[in-house]
C-alpha cells in the first residue's frame, strides 16, 4: 500500500468507524458530542483527501477502492445507532414530524449505497467509468448533513437536564429549531437519494440492457 497523506486520511477515516458507532449508545451528552465532532471531521478528511490526490497526483488504485469503502463504512457505523436510540428512546429525542428516525430510511440508504457500488462495478466491466455526479455530491453532503445535525441532536437533548436549560428561552427556541432542521434534512436526503440513483440509471440506461 503506498502511505501517502489521501490514502493515510482514507485509512484513518476507517479505523474510527467504530469509535462513532459506540459512542452514541454511552449515557451523557458529552460521548454524543464526540460522536458528532468525529464524524464531521472524518465528513470533511472525506473532502480534503479527494482534492490533494487530485492536485497533487496522488491518486492510487488501492486509494480508489478504500475511499468509497471507508464511505460506506462511516455511513452504516453511524445509521445503526441513530436509529436504534432514535427508536428506543423516542420519548428523548421525539424528531418533529417523523418521532424517530425511520428503518425504512436507514434502509433506503444502505441498499441505495451498494446499488450504486454493484451498479458501477457492472459498468467498468464493460468498460465504462460512472464517476460521482453533481446530484450525487449534494445527496452525499445533505446526508452527512442529515447525521450530523441528528447526532449534535441526541447531545443537546441529553444536555438539557444536567445543564439545567429546561426553562431557558434559548434552549426553547433552539429544541424547536434544532428539532425542525433534522425532520427538514431527513426529508431532503431521502429525496435526494431517490432522485439522485434515478439520474444515474438514467444517464447510462444503455448498461442495462
Amino acid at each position: 500500500m503506498v502511505w501517502n497523506l489521501p490514502n493515510i486520511l482514507t485509512v484513518a477515516r476507517i479505523a474510527i468507524t467504530p469509535v462513532v458507532a459506540f459512542l452514541p449508545f454511552i449515557e451523557g451528552y458529552w460521548p454524543k458530542l464526540a460522536a458528532f465532532v468525529i464524524f464531521v471531521s472524518a465528513a470533511v478528511t472525506d473532502v480534503i483527501d479527494g482534492r490533494i490526490a487530485r492536485r497533487r497526483g496522488l491518486i492510487t488504485t488501492i486509494g480508489t477502492t478504500l475511499d468509497p469503502l471507508a464511505d460506506k463504512l462511516l455511513l452504516l457505523a453511524t445509521l445503526v445507532p441513530i436509529w436504534w436510540i432514535s427508536t428506543e428512546r423516542q420519548a428523548l429525542y421525539d424528531i418533529p414530524v417523523w418521532g424517530s428516525i425511520p428503518l425504512w430510511f436507514c434502509l433506503l440508504l444502505i441498499v441505495r449505497e451498494a446499488a450504486m457500488t454493484a451498479f458501477r462495478w457492472h459498468a467498468e466491466r464493460r468498460g465504462v467509468v460512472i464517476a460521482a455526479g453533481h446530484d450525487g455530491k449534494v445527496k452525499a453532503t445533505l446526508q452527512n448533513v442529515f447525521i450530523g445535525g441528528t447526532l449534535a441532536w441526541f447531545a443537546f437533548r441529553d444536555a438539557v437536564a444536567p445543564l439545567g436549560w429546561e426553562q431557558a428561552k434559548l434552549a426553547t427556541w433552539w429544541n424547536a429549531f434544532h428539532g425542525g432542521f433534522v425532520a427538514a434534512t431527513l426529508g431532503i436526503a431521502f429525496t435526494l437519494t431517490i432522485y439522485s440513483f434515478v439520474i444515474y440509471l438514467v444517464q447510462y440506461r444503455r448498461l442495462l440492457r
